[in-house]
């Protein structure tokens, strides 16, 4: 087996993003319907079948995971998770990404099992406009658990802001002082079009990347840096403050020729853009050789040939991919 995955444009595959459920305790406008029929839970795989996925990446090289849902934390046994996991030889980064609700109950058991990074998804500091954007969240709960992770020894904890136009691109500022005051990075997030929303016209919402830097630039210089976290963030910093302001821009600069990513979903399919639709069935083979971790090895490498050069995203409102956020993995 090799011992690094690389496309057939020469791209190394470094990141994977590996969604563990489908479901959450959330129904944000911009990543699923307000009725949501979820998967059969025998339909999903199983933690330990996540944890081959796992393993079998990091023994070709890959250096990050960042587990997403849905909601992880509405995961039974994340923690189980977590901890095999991040035991991993060669894993340098175990992220996760939340919408931090449960937090409270769950950070501190998250980090001792291993838990190195985590992404908040917080898109307003209003809360009744909380609640229209997620149909169902406290913010309440949400501030509570960004405080009880860095309680917990969270050092690197960054908040995730999709911003519509005429629903909370006026609190642009807002969220960059909160995140200044509470240590934290923060990136902005254009809406990609993913799944058939009824709440909204993405056409009419769309902001772009551009758009919000010029809004921050009004009141802070951003300064550009190399900085990574092998992830899509472009990230700028302020003279005056230690918190980074990010920029994940899929629409408006494509970052297609440095991807170094890959997602599995949480019914086990390999996706290897997240703007097309070219995937393989891991769960098949999983069941088919149940613990052959060289049987799954050669169906992830088999794959990679799939991995298309870009995505074709655009701002029209009009749905590139049928798939509702929550089952991609956000």
């Amino acid at each position: 087996m090799p011992s690094e995955l690389v496309d057939g444009f020469g791209r190394r595959v470094r990141y994977v993003r590996i969604s563990v459920t489908d479901r959450c305790d959330f129904r944000c406008v911009y990543c699923m319907s307000e009725e949501m029929t979820f998967l059969p839970r025998a339909q999903i795989l199983t933690l330990e079948e996540l944890g081959m996925v796992a393993r079998a990446f990091v023994e070709m090289g890959v250096e990050k995971i960042r587990l997403t849902g849905g909601e992880p934390l509405v995961r039974r046994g994340i923690d189980q998770l977590i901890e095999q996991t991040s035991a991993l030889p060669g894993l340098r980064d175990l992220a996760m990404t939340t919408n931090g609700a449960g937090l409270v109950k769950h950070a501190r058991r998250l980090r001792e099992a291993g838990l190195g990074r985590l992404n908040i998804s917080l898109d307003t500091l209003d809360p009744e406009r909380f609640r229209r954007l997620t149909r169902t969240g406290d913010l309440t709960r949400v501030l509570e658990g960004l405080q009880a992770a860095k309680e917990a020894g969270f050092a690197q904890i960054k908040l995730n802001a999709v911003i519509l136009k005429g629903r909370n691109d006026d609190e642009v500022l807002d969220l960059v002082e909160f995140a200044r005051a509470q240590g934290v990075d923060l990136s902005f997030i254009e809406e990609m079009p993913l799944g058939d929303v009824s709440d909204h016209s993405r056409a009419e919402t769309f902001c772009s990347s551009d758009e919000v830097k010029a809004v921050i630039e009004q009141r802070y210089e951003l300064i550009p840096t190399a900085e990574s976290t092998l992830g899509p963030s472009r990230y700028f910093r302020m003279a005056d403050s230690a918190s980074r302001i990010g920029f994940i821009s899929p629409h408006s600069h494509n970052f297609c020729a440095s991807c170094n990513r890959v997602r599995v979903t949480a019914e086990g399919r390999l996706l290897l853009c997240l703007g097309n639709e070219h995937s393989v069935d891991l769960r098949a083979v999983l069941r088919q050789h149940p613990g052959d971790l060289d049987a799954l090895k050669r169906a992830i490498v088999a794959a990679l040939p799939l991995k298309p050069e870009r995505h074709y995203f655009t701002t029209d409102g009009d749905v590139q991919i049928v798939r509702f956020m929550n089952m991609t993995g956000g």
